[in-house]
């Protein structure tokens, strides 16, 4: 990164936005030596609980990093529950997908932002705050970004800046879908008295959620004195999303729904939310990249978006490092858009058939509906289809390949190598692809690329493969069976799925 003067930078990425999705890019960015540089308009981080649940799909991606164990050491304690389908009061049931995380992790939005940018600036990543973007050019070979006087040149923008994005309205871009028809307010709490409807502690969705006084409200234990709640109100016109949350409004809908010994204490932060649905029809642009709530916004149900937006920088990442350091296959960039881009689309569906089964005022037909389903989640190969759905296990990618396995994630399974014991989520530490040869299957003088790590094991169980490669983001993009031949199709999946070098 040169610094051309007070007020220029010269980069090879721009992020807009400091959020999860952005620190996210940013560390997968950094960790394969790209000079990142990351543009917050907000001057100090909010410490709002927000988004507050990993789930299990983006845990297992975290780990991959060595970023989950300093995530759960912040995480909100209670006891382990399934996630949920529309606030439905059946647990998902993640373990028929064999994986190490099959519980959403509880923890403040702000606790994670804090752990990625301690990695991210860590690695080399530069975050400027109070620094709001308010120019974008883009030509062949870069875009240059202003931002309150700062002037930076990259090769690439990445827009990471929320639903309300700036550089997707500077650049004049459509963002297709539907307004919302509801609002509703979350707030983080604490409280000075507490009735006995007031929960001790946190469990499944579908037990927190309470209705009267013609308020619907959600009290989350977050320890102590400290609750998340959120709230709304069938009946009150909906607010300007600005309009601030007031105190007499907090605690009016407390009392209401939790009766009048509740008493509200003090107010950390507060914000509004609808259940608006839309989305870009093109994830990229030139030079320009959209991530997260800046690529796609939905209702707020299942826990989806902050783990949507980390699951895009976890397929980008590593995709816009080969492009910038010309390692990059034809169409690795743009396979972004084609693999994210379908994954926001089934979010913004399912999100949107929630919306009308969690109706807190649901009509005879929605609650008929409601019984039927609540039915259905019984059903185990139900479960475990809605189980994968909402915790991201169930992803795959159409990846070219006859094998079963491409396209897929593999579980965490038990390996031993040459060096001992160890588990398949140590092996990306670095951010590589690896090669992983289970049978010896493995030419011994295959050339392989620098950033192809050859990793021969065994392992106790049956993973369907003798020999797979698997990209940085986890997911396999070539098998072979024992007695399948590795030459010709193995390098050619490098070449033409990973990096030409």
């Amino acid at each position: 990164m040169k610094v051309l003067g007070e007020t220029e930078i010269e980069t090879e990425v721009v992020i807009a936005g400091a959020g999860p999705t952005g620190l996210m890019l940013a560390c997968e960015l950094t960790l394969a030596g790209v000079e990142t540089l990351v543009l917050e308009k907000l001057p100090r981080r909010i410490e709002q609980v927000k988004g507050g649940g990993i789930q299990p799909r983006t845990a297992e991606l975290l780990e991959l990093r060595g970023l989950l164990e300093p995530l759960l050491e912040r995480a909100t304690s209670r006891e382990p529950v399934g996630g949920h389908f529309a606030a439905l009061p059946v647990p998902l049931d993640c373990t028929p997908w064999r994986t190490r995380h099959p519980f959403p992790i509880a923890i403040p939005q702000w606790e994670i932002e804090e752990v990625l940018e301690e990695r991210a600036t860590a690695a080399g990543a530069r975050v400027l705050r109070g620094t709001a973007v308010c120019g974008v050019e883009s030509d062949d070979d870069g875009v240059n970004v202003t931002a309150d006087g700062l002037r930076a040149r990259a090769r690439y923008l990445v827009a990471c800046d929320g639903g309300h994005s700036t550089v997707r309205k500077l650049l004049g871009l459509p963002f297709p879908g539907r307004p919302g028809t509801h609002q509703a307010a979350l707030a983080d709490i604490r409280l000075s008295a507490v009735s006995s409807l007031v929960p001790r502690q946190a469990g499944h969705m579908s037990t927190l959620i309470r209705h009267a006084g013609g308020y619907w409200g959600m009290l989350v234990p977050l320890g102590g004195d400290r609750y998340r709640f959120t709230f709304g109100r069938a009946e009150q016109a909906d607010s300007d999303r600005d309009t601030p949350v007031g105190h007499e409004e907090i605690a009016a809908a407390l009392q209401a729904v939790y009766g009048p010994e509740t008493t509200l204490g003090a107010v950390d932060n507060s914000s509004r939310f609808s259940d608006a649905t839309r989305q870009l029809e093109h994830y990229r642009t030139g030079r320009v990249l959209f991530g997260g709530d800046a690529a796609h916004i939905h209702p707020p149900l299942g826990g989806q978006g902050l783990n949507l937006g980390i699951q895009d920088a976890f397929n980008l990442g590593w995709k816009l490092a080969a492009t910038v350091q010309d390692r990059a296959p034809s169409g690795l960039l743009d396979s972004y858009h084609a693999e994210r881009h379908p994954v926001g689309a089934q979010v913004l569906h399912h999100t949107s058939a929630q919306r009308v089964l969690a109706d807190p005022n649901p009509s005879e037909d929605v609650a008929a509906l409601r019984d039927i389903f609540i039915d259905l989640l019984r059903l185990p190969d139900t479960n475990r289809h809605l189980a994968g759905l909402m915790s991201g296990l169930s992803l795959g990618y159409p990846l070219p390949g006859d094998h079963p396995l491409t396209g897929q994630r593999l579980p965490d399974t038990e390996l031993v190598t040459e060096v001992g014991p160890t588990r398949l989520s140590s092996l990306f530490g670095a951010g590589h692809a690896v090669l992983l040869d289970l049978a010896g299957t493995v030419p011994a003088d295959l050339g392989l690329p620098s950033r192809v790590d050859l990793v021969r094991a065994t392992c106790t169980e049956d993973v369907g493969a003798a020999a797979l490669l698997i990209r940085p983001d986890g997911y396999v993009c070539w098998a072979a069976g024992t007695s399948a031949s590795c030459g010709d199709t193995l390098l050619a999946a490098i070449e033409g799925s990973l990096t030409t070098s």
